[in-house]
Order: structure tokens, then sequence, then C-alpha cells
């Protein structure tokens, strides 16, 4: 028995790392299929028609959110459970989830059309046509839960990767190829490309699925009201989360007037701010945030058994713990935020098109939007240790009425500044908004665990983070006409010695606080 036993844990052990390794490899691939696609849409359609465009999904994400509700993670939970019930808990969460997603779809497909900002533009079709990559979107995270239980998420990714690869494909034929100079149809065909995506990723995600479980849907009213009733904290929280990352794409899209096209097909904005360009300028810089804000999440993860053990067990070590992750958060914001600040010309130029690049095509482009998005990022990381530990110390009630708080501060605060500071306005307002959420996460976990945290490790990272940043901005002034290409190829390698470097003079970041940061509950 203890023979197999410890066979049975290896066979878990590998399955674990297997999953979490393609899984890794997965966020890579499609990271980097990302910014070939974030390349073909923004060159293709400009900093307006990319407005338009990541408005759509901004939009539907508000609906979107409504057949997601926390249910995903209910299920999963349900179902490692008792894996018997695996068939009866998947057919009752497709059915209801089907029924939420078509219910919110077309609620949003009628609100659209009464926005009178987004009346006569592209935006009220587009969101007709994304409407059914959101149902694919929905379709494929319901069934992935049973590879989820089964811990083979692997094959989820193979589906993701290759949808993104489909996706790639037909963006570039229809940029290059069917629709060069029609960025009308090309813009509605760019969105088609997403349903096709998501179709392949959720078509491969049900091949797969079927070897564990048949796919059927059920309708046990009873099953779908408590599902609900369990997934109604997490979903509040989802809610809120969804309003407070894309509230500012819907403040500015809504509130400021739109261009308007002109007789050759170009695009003009006769006002001093418009809606639609300012989202496109904002949108290329919250892509970016939107990729960095993963890291802490990933550590966080590997950081919470240790958590939750330590909190447990009333030890002394949680605040050891607490000032570890806190310094390792840290150490991983502050060469983010000094290399995104110093580089964000040439980055913005890599990942888009020099129209988005200040004084190309506007004063002020979205170069700007990522040096002021940078600071964001830099409390998110921190807020994530907080909010974790809030979860582990079961006060999700607090941290829900925080998020409230920030979510209302966030709308009040673009309404009132983005009609005459535009994408500036929205980016200084998630500043603010996260710093908020850092004062008062922190001010809780800190009376629940009685921790200090000590900056002296701190000054170190943010003096190493300080050097290296004007060691960049020396290579810049020495560069300045290389391009975007050379200049992130020769700097960012000179930027991440130079910060290796001082942190590991100045011990900064010391064997022991790693060897902490690696256990396994």
């Amino acid at each position: 028995m203890v023979i197999f036993g410890i066979v049975w844990c290896m066979s878990i052990a590998r399955k674990i790392l297997e999953n979490t390794f393609v899984q890794i490899l997965g966020k890579v691939a499609t990271g980097a299929l990302s910014i070939v696609i974030l390349k073909i849409i923004s060159s293709y359609l400009g900093t307006a028609g990319y407005g338009d465009y990541t408005t759509v999904y901004q939009y539907l994400a508000f609906f979107g959110i409504i057949a997601d509700f926390g249910i995903y993670t209910i299920t999963v939970k349900e179902m490692s459970r008792d894996q018997s019930q695996i068939p009866r808990i998947l057919g009752n969460v497709l059915g209801l989830r089907t029924l939420l997603t078509f219910i919110a779809m077309i609620l949003g497909a009628i609100v659209v059309f009464l926005v009178p900002t987004y009346r006569n533009t592209l935006i009220p079709i587009g969101v007709i046509v994304a409407t059914f990559s959101t149902l694919f979107t929905i379709l494929n995270g319901t069934i992935s839960t049973v590879l989820q239980v089964h811990l083979k998420m692997n094959y989820t990714t193979y589906g993701l990767v290759i949808g993104k690869i489909v996706s790639v494909i037909y963006m570039a034929w229809a940029a290059f190829i069917g629709f060069p100079r029609d960025p009308v149809m090309g813009f509605y065909h760019l969105l088609f490309a997403g349903v096709i995506a998501n179709l392949v990723m959720f078509v491969i995600t049900a091949y797969y699925t079927r070897r564990y479980t048949a796919i059927t849907y059920r309708f046990d009213f009873d099953f779908w009201a408590d599902v609900f009733k369990k997934s109604l904290p997490y979903g509040v929280a989802l809610v809120l989360n969804t309003i407070y990352f894309r509230v500012n794409v819907i403040v500015l899209s809504s509130f400021l007037p739109h261009s308007l096209a002109v007789a050759n097909g170009a695009v003009v904005c006769n006002a001093t701010l418009c809606g639609d360009t300012e989202v496109g300028l904002y949108g290329v810089a919250m892509r970016m945030l939107e990729v960095m804000i993963i890291i802490p999440v990933y550590f966080m993860n590997s950081v919470l058994p240790i958590m939750t053990r330590y909190i447990e067990e009333q030890s002394e070590k949680i605040r050891q713990l607490m000032q570890y992750s806190f310094d390792f958060l840290v150490a991983s914001a502050a060469p983010l935020l000094a290399g995104g600040f110093v580089l964000a010309v040439p980055i913005v130029q890599f990942i888009s098109d020099p129209q988005f690049v200040s004084g190309h095509t506007y004063r002020y482009g979205s170069d700007i939007a990522v040096k002021i998005l940078m600071f964001a990022m830099a409390f998110s990381f921190i807020n994530s240790l907080f909010g974790f530990t809030l979860v582990v110390l079961n006060k999700q009630v607090k941290l829900m009425y925080i998020n409230a708080g920030a979510v209302l501060f966030n709308i009040i605060s673009n309404i009132l500044v983005v009609a005459h500071w535009g994408f500036r306005g929205a980016a200084v307002t998630s500043v603010f908004s996260e710093l908020l959420i850092l004062i008062f996460t922190y001010h809780v976990a800190q009376r629940q665990l009685g921790f200090y945290l000590h900056l002296k490790t701190f000054s170190k990272l943010i003096f190493a983070a300080l050097m290296m940043g004007l060691v960049l901005w020396v290579g810049m002034g020495l560069l300045p006409h290389a391009g975007a290409i050379p200049q992130l190829a020769i700097l960012v390698p000179i930027g991440s010695v130079v910060y290796l470097g001082i942190i590991y003079a100045t011990r900064a970041v010391t064997p022991e606080m790693m060897s902490l940061l690696k256990k396994k509950a």
C-alpha cells in the first residue's frame, strides 16, 4: 500500500508539472501571437479603428460576465469532490451558462444600439459579430472544467494556440489580401477572425473532453439554483473586477464624440478629443498591462499553500513570508516600471504602429499611457499580496467592499476627467484606484496578522531600478535613430544585467528569501 501510495503521488505530481509546463509554454506562444495580432490590427485600422475594435470587446465583457458569474470555479470544485457526478454537473452547467450567455448577448446587442455615441459607427454591428466569439469562449470554458479536474488543461492550451494561429492567418489575409483598401469590411472580418478562432478552440477542447465524459445538455433547475447560489459571492467579485478594468474604455467611448468618416475613407476627429482615437491609444497600453499583471497572480498562487498553512498554524513565519513576498513582488515590478517608462516609445512601435507614438499623428500617444500605467502595474503587483492574504483570512467581504469602493471611485473619476484629459485622465485614475486598493487591503491585512514591512530591501530594489532606468535613458540617447527592434534588442539585456548585478551586489534578494518562497506546502 505504501509503494502504491508513493507511485500514485508521483503520478499526480508528474501530471501537475506537465500540466503547468504546457500551460506556461502556451502562455508564451499565445503572448507572441497576440503581439502579432495587435501589430496587424493597429497597423491596418489605425488609432480610431483600433479604438472601435477595443470598444467592441470591452463592451461585450460587461455582458459576458453575466454568463460567467463565478460558475466556472464552482463547477471545478463540485466536479473534484465527486468525479462520478461529472456528466450531471457538466450537462447542467452547460445548459445554465448557455442560457445566461444568450440572455446576456441579446441584452448587449439591444443596448449597444441605444448608446448615442455608438450610432452611425462600426461598433453596433461589430458587437453583433463578436457576440458569437463570446459564446464560443463561454462554451469552451464550461467544458474545459472537465479537463481541469483531470489535470489535462494542456489540451485546452493546444486549442487556444491553434485558434490563435488560425486568427493570425485570417487577419493577415483580411488586412493584406482580402480588403487592404476597405477598412470597413476589413474591420468586420477581423472580428470574424476572432469568432473562427474561438470556434476552432471550442471544437478542439470538445474533442478531448469527450474522452472523459459525454457532452450533453441537462436542465435540472434545482441544481441550477444551487450552483447560482454558491457562485453568487465570487460572481459579485468578478463583476466588480470586470467593471474596474473595463470602465475606462467604456467611459472614453461613451462620453467623448466619435470620429467622422470623410469621402476618401479617412477618419477625422472634429473635436478636441474623440472617443475612438482615445480608446485606440489607451488600448495598446492596456494590452501591455494585461500581460504583466498575470505575473503576480502566478507568484501568489505558488505562495498561497504556504501562506494558508502558516495562518492556520498561527506560525510566526507568516510575518517573514509577508516580508519576503512583498520584497519579491517589488523586485519583479521595479524593473518593469523603470524599463517600461524609459522604453515606452520603442515598445509601442514594436507592438503596434508608429502612428500610436506621441508626436507622430497625435500630441499624446500610447507611450504616454504606457508610462502612466506602469505605476498602476507596480501598485497592482503589491495589491495581489494583500488581496490573496484577505482571501486566506476569509475576509472576502471586506475585500469586496474595498473593490466596490475602488470601482465607484474609478467610475466617478473617469466621468469627471476624460472630457478634458482623455486617456491620460483614465490612466491617472487607474493609478489612484490601485493606490487606494493598496492602502485599504494593507490596512486590513496588517491588522489581522500584525506584521510590519521593513523597507531596507525595498530601498535597495528601488535604487537598482533607478540605476537601470538611468542606463536605459543614456542608451536611448546613444541610439536615437536605431529603430525599435535594435533599441530593445540592445538595451533590454543591458538593463537586465545592470538591475540583477546591483541587487546581487547589495544582497537585496537573499538566499533565505528564495529558499522560503520555493518551499511547497
